[in-house]
């Protein structure tokens, strides 16, 4: 066969682990009053809180810490609507991850709202925007959502952009240098999202190549995408 139409190496999409415990959490300015709530409980200002942030900002991270800490439920707002509701609630405690308006169950989350209040159980709300903004049918839900107290996540500056590289790089076995990481963090955008992707494309590359994880691999995926 020509080389010039010789197979691609394919690489296997394989799970990475990632570890929620507290002490993987990586703190920072984005995110240190979120982490300040999760460490304060139960001496919250509200038993219903929110976090709110963008996508792989530490929301489930933190989520994770806090069921951890006070034994509460995780569920996913998508299933609210299959979901046996007091059970939720059986420990006094419950996550909520990834409250959107698309596809919510509305009258579902409103019964639970309304049987975290009977109980007086806490509940940690997560989602990538204010629940106070969500166009809702349900007046009275609307109206409880914006009683939320809300505790946001921003985007991590330069020495947690670059701690989290290391990390997600750790999460991989990948071994990374000062030089790759900063060369990484001036290129890719200033998020978590951003972060992910960068560290899984170029340990896909180096696998599908054949070749160790560097600053010059890096340099030929990102050399274009300065910031």
């Amino acid at each position: 066969m020509p080389a010039s139409f010789a197979p691609r190496q394919l690489v296997l999409a394989l799970d990475h682990a990632v570890s929620f415990a507290r002490e993987d959490f990586l703190p920072g300015p984005s995110n240190a009053g979120a982490l300040a709530l999760i460490e304060r409980w139960p001496d919250w200002p509200n038993r219903v809180m929110a976090l709110i942030g963008p996508e792989g900002s530490g929301k489930s991270h933190l989520a994770a810490i806090w069921a951890e800490l006070s034994g509460a439920r995780v569920l996913s707002a998508r299933r609210l609507d299959e979901t046996d509701l007091p059970g939720a609630l059986a420990t006094g405690a419950l996550v909520i991850e990834d409250l959107a308006p698309e596809e919510l169950d509305e009258r579902a989350l409103f019964h639970l709202l309304n049987l975290a209040r009977e109980e007086g159980a806490y509940v940690l709300v997560t989602a990538r925007g204010a629940p106070a903004g969500f166009a809702l049918a349900i007046r009275d839900l609307a109206s409880r959502l914006r009683s939320i107290p809300v505790v946001a996540l921003a985007a991590p500056d330069d020495a947690l952009l670059r701690s989290l590289i290391v990390k997600l790089a750790a999460d991989r076995q990948i071994a990374v240098d000062e030089a790759l990481v900063n060369y990484l963090a001036n290129r890719i955008e200033r998020s978590f999202a951003a972060a992910r992707a960068a560290v899984g494309r170029l340990d896909e590359e180096a696998m599908r190549q054949h070749r160790p994880v560097t600053r010059a691999l890096a340099a030929e995926l990102f050399r274009e995408t300065a910031v």
